[in-house]
């Protein structure tokens, strides 16, 4: 009852509908999404047959908590949060690319570096380096924004040849995504904790760049603890870390990377409660906050009846 796998409410002046990897997105009057954080999960572009309990509730409400943080930087898109699972907000012009920032050398390009690969969507990454080695300076490794299938890695030159993103905009996007990532790294810093890489969206409204969809949230960030970070770094030993790359982890061990032919392990209970646990876990250490556990209600009615509650306020 309390976990979200997915919605199909019909809410008023509702004119279109999209489901996503693990959102349930609600255009209405053309103008405005009402975005549903759902209990969903995705690993390497393929959406895990069972939903995590609590997973929208603390991606939503971290992501608000953020974007409430970096206003000052450039505007978002939120409107309202009238549910602890929902975010109602501007509907824009998403640009067709995600700007992924890495601080450390971890997760996708820690394999293909590791690979032999040294150059990441066009950025050089120097020799002798180390799994989780903090990286000289931040780099930008964007990645293309795909409807359907994986997301791909990108270069810069390859996003300007193309045409995907101005230049002008562009420049934009990589001061913005710098300026955001240190914000996020500072926050994380008084919480105990490192932001390791990142990812941001943009989209353009009235001839203006907003940041859409969430950010330095667990399915789009990676956190190591800073206690311990140096030594386990001079042992080699691996980072404890709050982040989605333990699913992934687990999927790999377990004979999992997206390929075709290859099937999703057995989520088991345990397996489900352990992933709960961790994204929790991870809502009060970012946030410093204690995780509020929504009444034992029905979930889809609550989140229902404050959606609907909250569109009567908006300006058409």
């Amino acid at each position: 009852m309390n976990t979200i796998r997915e919605t199909n409410f019909n809410f008023e002046n509702q004119t279109a509908f999209y489901r996503g990897k693990v959102r349930d997105v609600y255009t209405i009057a053309n103008h405005y999404l009402a975005m549903v954080a759902t209990d969903r999960i995705s690993a390497f572009d393929v959406v895990l047959p069972r939903a995590i309990p609590y997973k929208g509730q603390v991606l939503n409400q971290i992501a608000s908590k953020f974007l409430k943080a970096t206003e000052d930087i450039l505007p978002n898109w939120v409107v309202s949060v009238p549910d602890p699972s929902v975010t109602i907000g501007h509907m824009c012009e998403p640009f067709k690319v995600e700007m992924v920032i890495r601080g450390y050398l971890s997760g996708h390009a820690w394999r293909e570096y590791s690979a032999g690969r040294k150059e990441v969507c066009g950025e050089q990454i120097p020799d002798g380096l180390h799994e989780n080695d903090k990286l000289p300076t931040p780099i930008i490794t964007p990645s293309t924004k795909a409807a359907i299938g994986h997301d791909e890695d990108i270069s810069r030159a390859e996003i300007l040849s193309r045409g995907i993103v101005s230049e002008e905009d562009y420049v934009q996007l990589e001061k913005y995504t710098h300026a955001l990532y240190q914000r996020g790294v500072e926050i994380a810093k008084e919480r105990g904790l490192i932001l390791v890489d990142t990812k941001y969206e943009f989209g353009k409204k009235d001839g203006m760049i907003y940041l859409i969809d969430e950010i330095h949230t667990p399915d789009s960030s990676r956190y190591f603890y800073a206690d311990g970070y140096d030594e386990r770094q001079l042992q080699q030993e691996p980072q404890k870390q709050l982040s989605k790359e333990f699913v992934r982890k687990w999927l790999i061990e377990n004979g999992f990377q997206g390929k075709d032919g290859q099937q999703v392990p057995e989520m088991t209970d345990d397996i489900v409660s352990s992933i709960s646990e961790r994204y929790i876990e991870l809502f009060e250490h970012i946030t410093g906050e204690k995780f509020e556990y929504p009444s034992q209600s029905d979930v889809l009615v609550r989140v229902e009846e404050n959606v609907s509650k909250a569109l009567k306020t908006l300006r058409y």
